[in-house]
């Protein structure tokens, strides 16, 4: 390979000549480094890293609640259509919120270790079967965070009013997608991968090392956030979230909301996983045009 590239060892390209062809090393190297953490974690520190993935849900299921609440504040009058939309963009950049306290205070939330383990499992640091343990314990942590913040709901005043007509509003979409046949589903897919594609994207912006500031993160991860909330794409942990706090209540049809949520994760892992950590990992593979290997 090398002989057809280049006529002499002289004229191989350094690590420098590289450097431009493949701008997203440092996103590589700072996922593999989060691999192997992921990797220590849930072979000799599951109950830690169970922790993470609680305090995951726990932002999600709250925040999730915040915005149902404002939503529900705003569309309170039908006879301003105007202030609902207001409610529904305050309610969108909230949210967002919750994707940088995970980040910050290194949660662990499924969907971006979607994208994690996808680059874990393409670089051979991970083999499917450990990925599938990392995210299996990560949802089942989502899960248990989002639960506690349904139980602790449950005992308050807070799901009442317009706030659960907007949840029961929104319940009944999500599970009228698997509904609706094959066109119902598909449409829910897509939304799966819109969602996860906008937050990998700016988890992809936030680890590639050329934001030097907190402000520009926070902003870029509330930004994401927003546009799959305001646009109604589909975040499978936020769904369990919701379908758990209106299961406390009784009111959602427990296959429906499971089926739910089993298809907008298959469409984030597409988005998440396929689009950004597998798509990004092959585009910035340098490994066969190092110099070592072309010298070979």
């Amino acid at each position: 390979m090398s002989e057809k590239l280049y006529e002499s060892v002289n004229e191989l390209p350094s690590d420098e000549d590289l450097k431009p062809l493949f701008p997203g090393r440092t996103f590589i190297s700072t996922v593999l480094d989060a691999v192997d953490s992921k990797d220590t974690m849930t072979g000799k520190m599951t109950g830690k890293y169970l922790q993470r993935a609680v305090m995951a849900g726990l932002f999600v299921g709250i925040f999730f609640t915040a915005f149902f609440y404002i939503v529900g504040q705003f569309a309170s009058d039908p006879a301003n259509p105007g202030l609902k939309l207001a409610g529904r963009v305050i309610a969108a950049l909230t949210f967002g919120w919750a994707l940088v306290l995970i980040y910050y205070t290194n949660s662990e939330l499924l969907t971006s270790n979607m994208m994690v383990v996808t680059v874990g499992v393409y670089h051979k640091r991970l083999g499917w079967l450990h990925s599938l343990r990392i995210l299996g314990l990560c949802l089942l942590g989502n899960l248990l965070g989002a639960l506690i913040v349904a139980i602790i709901l449950r005992f308050s005043s807070i799901i009442s009013g317009p706030t659960m007509d907007q949840m029961l509003a929104a319940a009944s979409t999500k599970t009228g997608y698997v509904m609706g046949g094959w066109h119902g589903i598909a449409d829910l897919f897509v939304r799966g991968i819109l969602c996860n594609f906008c937050i990998n994207i700016a988890m992809l912006m936030v680890y590639n090392g050329k934001l030097s500031n907190d402000f520009t993160k926070c902003t870029i991860m509330v930004v994401a956030v927003f546009v799959f909330a305001f646009c109604g794409f589909e975040h499978s942990v936020a769904d369990s979230a919701l379908f758990l706090i209106l299961g406390m209540y009784g009111k959602v049809n427990a296959w429906q909301a499971i089926a739910t949520v089993a298809v907008a994760m298959l469409g984030n892992f597409v988005g998440g996983g396929i689009l950004i950590g597998l798509n990004f990992a092959t585009m910035n593979d340098e490994r066969r045009y190092s110099p070592e290997a072309l010298a070979e």
